[in-house]
C-alpha cells in the first residue's frame, strides 16, 4: 500500500508497544510470507486465511481477519518497510504522549475499523453493482492502522513542520489533509471495487476510524471529567487527557 514520503525532524526513541508491534510484523512477514508460503506451501494459505477477504468474512464468517490482516504484508520489502518506518516515527511520539495502553487500543481500533469499513463498503458495492474482483482479493498490511496514526499525529502535532517528499515544508495538519484528499480522489476515480493493488479505501477507513474513536472518546472523557458526568458537549476545543503510566509524572496530554 502506498505511503506518502515525508520526514519528521525529531528522532524519537523506539517505545515499548511500537517495538513489539514492529517485531511481530517483521517476524511474521519474514517467516511466513518470505519463507513458508513460497517454499513450503502450494498456495498462499496464510494470506488467504489471515488476510482480509470480504467474501470470506461475509459468506463464511472469517471475522478474525479484521485483526489478523494487520500483521500480514505483501512479499515486496517496500510494503512492510514503509509501514514499519511510519509506525516508528508516528507511533513512538503518540505512545509517549498517550501512554502505552491507550496507544495500543487506538492502533487496534484504527486497524480493525479500517478493515470493517472496507468490508462494509465493498459488500454494499458488490450487492448493488456486482462484478468486483476486489470482493475476493485479500487486503494485507498495517496501512489502515498507520493512517489512523497519521490522523492523530496531524491533530496533536498539527503545527509541527514536516517535509513532504523531503523537500516541501508544511504543517503536519495540512499534510494529513492533503494525503486524505489524495486517497479520496483516488477512490472516486478508480471506484470502490477497483482492481488496484492499493487498498485506498482501507486507508480512508483508518482515517475515519481514528477520527470517530477520538471524537467520541473525547466527548465521553470530557463529559465525565469536566461536567460532573453529565456527558454534555463542551464545544469545538477538544482536549484528550490520557496518562496510563502510573509511574510517570501526571502531566496533561492534549488532543486539541
Amino acid at each position: 500500500m502506498r505511503q506518502g514520503n515525508f520526514n519528521i525532524q525529531a528522532v524519537v526513541p523506539l517505545t515499548p508497544v511500537v517495538k513489539y508491534l514492529i517485531i511481530a510484523n517483521v517476524v511474521i512477514w519474514f517467516f511466513i510470507t518470505v519463507i513458508i508460503e513460497p517454499y513450503f506451501l502450494q498456495a498462499p494459505f496464510f494470506t488467504r486465511y489471515f488476510g482480509l477477504i470480504p467474501s470470506l468474512i461475509v459468506e463464511r464468517f472469517f471475522i478474525w481477519q479484521f485483526l489478523s490482516y494487520m500483521f500480514i504484508h505483501a512479499l515486496s520489502i517496500t510494503h512492510i518497510l514503509f509501514n514499519m518506518l511510519l509506525l516508528w516515527w508516528l507511533g513512538s511520539e503518540l505512545e509517549q504522549r498517550w501512554g502505552s495502553r491507550f496507544f495500543l487500543v487506538y492502533y487496534m481500533v484504527c486497524g480493525v475499523g479500517a478493515g470493517l469499513l472496507y468490508t462494509v463498503f465493498l459488500t454494499f458495492y458488490q450487492l448493488v453493482v456486482g462484478g468486483s474482483s476486489a470482493w475476493g482479493v485479500p487486503v494485507v498490511g498495517a496501512s489502515g492502522a498507520v493512517f489512523g496514526l497519521l490522523l492523530a499525529y496531524g491533530i496533536i502535532f498539527g503545527e509541527r513542520i514536516i517535509h513532504f517528499m523531503m523537500i516541501f515544508p508544511m504543517k503536519a495538519k495540512f499534510f494529513v489533509m492533503i494525503l486524505a484528499g489524495i486517497e479520496l480522489v483516488t477512490v472516486l476515480n478508480a471506484g470502490v471495487g477497483s482492481d488496484s493493488n492499493v487498498a485506498n479505501l482501507a486507508h480512508l477507513g483508518g482515517l475515519v476510524s481514528g477520527y470517530i474513536f477520538l471524537f467520541f472518546y473525547t466527548r465521553f472523557y470530557m463529559g465525565r471529567q469536566g461536567t460532573g458526568g453529565t456527558g454534555k458537549w463542551r464545544g469545538r476545543n477538544l482536549k484528550l487527557v490520557v496518562n496510563n503510566e502510573p509511574s510517570k509524572p501526571k502531566d496533561p496530554k492534549f488532543w486539541n
